[in-house]
């Protein structure tokens, strides 16, 4: 436990859609609620320096472990990661909590959940800043189909075998495991033919600027619990997720919205981001989006983590003004 001017942070589970969720929570328990979701390969810490700096702007910040992560429960069937399912917990948390509302915080899979969460239940968000990933509507055909022309190299691809990255990533301990996420400064996430992907990516010898030792070690310890395969079992329901979002084929996110692009993010050429966020494309699918590019890599919460704490306070500024105008 630890305290501070922003309040002592606080840990429990709860009972939610058939599983175990352990959250994190750090403010007045009667503050303005911001759920935080993290995503690959990451915890509630992700969001440890966001979380202080809502707490002492006076919001009620909830970090959930999503399924699969950390202390919260890991489904052994690989059917039971959909984004159904994923955003079914945070649905099932916020009714165990009687939050009508909340304000959403999402970054990379997290992202992805938050966009879905703002999509199947607008009426329970409040307004939503996200990280890294843009919504992209659904397309003609499966996202893993779309990815077969990247490779075999192409880290989505390698992910989706059952069993293939698990082994790959045990030639290694968790720790050095994660710094290789952790460290990624490349453009794109395509290992050489022959090459897995964990072996393709680099590990400094250095601590990371931004993560203390201490903290990669809390990270490692609880990846060396649960494993790897409770997150790569998301990407491994790509398809089941295309298959299951046909009725919002199409559908527009007006849910207000900031997004957040960081300059130097892995895929943001291969992925064609940058283009179809300033194109416009985005905000044909969300139309009450606001879009900030700062400067940073991958891990941006955690990496400019003051620039980010005020882009989201910022944002969510703007809606205590309007409730005090009303």
């Amino acid at each position: 436990m630890e305290a501070d001017a922003a309040g002592e942070l606080r840990h429990w589970a709860a009972d939610v859609n058939g599983i175990s969720l352990h959250v994190a929570e750090r403010g007045p328990s009667t503050g303005p609620a911001v759920l935080l979701i993290h995503g690959f390969p990451e915890l509630w810490l992700s969001w440890r320096h966001q979380m202080a700096a809502l707490a002492a702007r006076g919001f009620r910040a909830l970090a959930p472990d999503l399924r699969g992560y950390g202390d919260s429960s890991v489904p052994a069937d690989p059917a039971a990661y959909s984004i159904f399912h994923i955003v079914g917990d945070l649905v099932a948390l916020l009714d165990h909590l009687r939050l009508p509302k909340v304000f959403v915080v999402g970054h990379d899979w997290g992202a992805h959940v938050a966009w879905h969460l703002c999509l199947f239940r607008p009426d329970r968000v409040r307004a939503a800043v996200i990280l890294g990933i843009p919504y992209f509507p659904r397309g003609p055909r499966p996202m893993a189909e779309s990815f077969a022309k990247l490779g075999d190299g192409f880290y989505i691809n390698q992910f989706q075998e059952p069993g293939r990255a698990e082994r790959a990533f045990g030639r290694y301990d968790v720790a050095t495991v994660l710094k290789k996420f952790y460290a990624l400064e490349i453009d794109e996430l395509i290992a050489p033919p022959g090459v897995e992907i964990i072996d393709f990516l680099q590990a400094p010898s250095s601590p990371l600027p931004w993560m203390t030792d201490d903290e990669l070690g809390q990270y490692a310890e609880k990846f060396q619990k649960t494993g790897f395969t409770g997150p790569l079992n998301y990407y491994r329901t790509l398809d089941i997720n295309w298959r299951l979002t046909a009725p919002w084929s199409g559908a527009k996110i007006l849910v207000p919205a900031k997004f957040i692009l960081s300059e130097n993010d892995v895929g943001l050429q291969s992925f064609g981001t940058e283009k179809y966020v300033k194109s416009g494309g985005l905000k044909s699918s969300v139309p009450n989006v606001e879009v900030s590019i700062i400067e940073g890599h991958h891990f941006l919460q955690q990496e400019k983590a003051e620039r980010v704490n005020s882009e989201i306070l910022s944002f969510l500024d703007k809606f205590a003004s309007e409730e005090a105008s009303a």
